[in-house]
């Protein structure tokens, strides 16, 4: 298991640290301090609009205020790996979606330059299509 000290003290951990109150806590601040301007990611939603590359802090932020709409969750880091200029973390989410249980094991990918997350990409283990009714 991932130690929360020990993450706190590289790039890859501080980053995720941030990612992890952005969608924890909806404060997005600590993470968008991190990004550089060319800051864009991927991530696994099978929903028009969110399928392909997204760009800059603000879509970072509607991602943030739409996900909190509808998902609430804690993140448990399990694992992290980082080499100049790759870090990945591999966590467990658990809480609700759409008001049923959730419980799911992702990766993300953070992508830095200067010191700086350059982009981010986010695997999940299972489909969201599971938790669709």
């Amino acid at each position: 298991m991932a130690d929360a000290n020990a993450l706190d003290e590289t790039l890859c951990g501080r980053a995720f640290k941030a990612f992890r109150a952005a969608f924890e806590e909806g404060d997005t601040t600590h993470f968008l301090a991190l990004v550089n301007d060319d800051f864009h990611f991927s991530i696994p939603l099978p929903i028009d609009g969110w399928k392909e590359r997204q760009v800059g802090a603000e879509r970072f932020n509607e991602l943030v205020r739409f996900e909190r709409e509808i998902l609430r969750v804690k993140f448990n880091p399990l694992i992290e790996l980082h080499d100049d200029p790759f870090g990945i973390v591999v966590f467990q989410a658990e809480g609700t979606l759409s008001n049923q249980p959730y419980r799911n094991e992702l990766a993300v990918v953070f992508e830095f330059k200067h010191n700086q997350i350059c982009s981010f990409k986010e695997f999940v283990g299972m489909p969201l299509k599971k938790y669709e009714d």
